[in-house]
C-alpha cells in the first residue's frame, strides 16, 4: 500500500500518551466526512503529546472523495469526539485526491 499524502503531523496536548507509526485515527478529509488513515513517521517512531514530525498518511477509501485535498491543506485527526492533533499536507502523492483548480474555487 502506497501513502496518499506527506504531511507534518502534530499531536495536541489532549491526547495522554505517545503514538506509533501504524497509528489509525479518523481525520475529517472534507466537511462531515471522517475517514481512517493510517500513520508512517519519517525519522522516529514515536510521536508524543505536543510534539511534530513530519510523515506519512495513507488513507482507506480514496475513492469516495476524490478531488479533496489541496498542499497547505489542514486536516485534523481525532479519537472518537476527541480531536487529538492535525495534519498540514505537505505533497500529495495520490493524483485521485488532488483538488483541480475549477474544484478549489466552488470549495
Amino acid at each position: 500500500m502506497y501513502p496518499d499524502i506527506k504531511a507534518r503531523i502534530k499531536l495536541n496536548e489532549s491526547r495522554k500518551g505517545p503514538v506509533y507509526s501504524g497509528y489509525r485515527p479518523a481525520h475529517k478529509i472534507k466537511n462531515n466526512y471522517l475517514t481512517t488513515g493510517q500513520h508512517q513517521y519519517i525519522g522516529t517512531d514515536k510521536l508524543m503529546p505536543g510534539e511534530e514530525t513530519l510523515g506519512t498518511i495513507t488513507f482507506i477509501s480514496p475513492e469516495h472523495y476524490p478531488q479533496t485535498l489541496t498542499v497547505g491543506q489542514r486536516i485534523e485527526f481525532s479519537e472518537g469526539r476527541t480531536i487529538v492533533g492535525e495534519a498540514l499536507v505537505i505533497d500529495i502523492y495520490n493524483e485521485l485526491l488532488k483538488k483541480n483548480s475549477s474544484n478549489q474555487a466552488k470549495n
